[in-house]
């Protein structure tokens, strides 16, 4: 009896060591791809040097020589410049992964008035690459805003608040055709920040109530016409607009690096 009890537990764990490594096999074999692409070593510039020149940069006090001097990587990077507006553009996994940094100076006081960090990556590296999206895409902002939007009466404050992110798009799409027709990826990357504030902008109009959710930690969710669901947070201090914004993977929480709480 205790033979056949023997047997019959060999038995089985060889039944499930051949379901474990057909399963291995299926796994591997579906996402090889992604496993190789998770353990190659990560192109320069790394992804944490990207937005360095962005946190960097202080509204109202930083010049354009001091932007000049950390805004560009030469061997990354390609530079474009109007009179008041100066961007850096780079790409790399072969034009799958594009960032921008991008900064707006007052003509006056010549330092910066609003400053922008854009990235997308179509290829983000992940072993669960089968059941995350594939693309994520992050934008944040700061801009010294203007008095007309701030001292304007409004009928509550989600309608301020919305006025407000109106604003952001408006002074975005404004710097944006002040250097997008020097280089088409800066155009790219343009239309792609345009798209995200505008489908979260649709969703505030559709619903002002949830702007009132703008200024928490966990932002207000809204749906991007091209890359899945994605979360916008805008926290207003004295003249100051901060707006953030993350769609597909980078809309996950939980250990995101990228995530609102950064």
């Amino acid at each position: 009896m205790q033979n056949q009890n023997l047997k019959l537990k060999i038995l089985n764990f060889e039944l499930w060591f051949l379901i474990f490594s057909f399963q291995l096999l299926v796994i591997f074999g579906l996402c090889g791809c992604a496993v190789v692409e998770y353990f190659k070593p990560e192109e320069l510039p790394y992804d944490e040097q990207l937005s360095e020149s962005y946190y960097q940069t202080e509204l109202k006090v930083s010049t354009s020589a001091d932007v000049l001097t950390t805004i560009h990587k030469p061997e990354y990077e390609l530079l474009s410049q109007s009179k008041s507006v100066v961007a850096s553009v780079g790409q790399k996994k072969k034009g799958r992964e594009i960032w921008l940094n991008m900064v707006a100076f007052d003509e006056n006081e010549l330092t910066a008035k609003r400053k922008y960090f854009f990235v997308i990556d179509e290829k983000p590296k992940s072993l669960l690459m089968l059941i995350r999206p594939r693309r994520k895409l992050m934008f944040d902002s700061e801009m010294v805003l203007q008095a007309d939007v701030l001292d304007k009466p409004y009928a509550n404050e989600n309608a301020r608040r919305i006025a407000i992110l109106k604003r952001v798009l408006e002074n975005s799409r404004k710097d944006i055709k002040e250097v997008g027709p020097d280089n088409k990826m800066i155009g790219i990357c343009g239309m792609l920040i345009n798209q995200s504030l505008e489908a979260s902008l649709v969703e505030l109009d559709s619903s002002p109530v949830l702007a009132s959710g703008l200024s928490e930690p966990a932002g207000v969710g809204f749906s991007h016409m091209t890359l899945d669901k994605g979360k916008i947070q805008m926290v207003v201090a004295d003249d100051i607009a901060s707006v953030k914004i993350r769609v597909d993977s980078l809309a996950h929480p939980f250990g995101d690096p990228f995530s609102l709480d950064d």
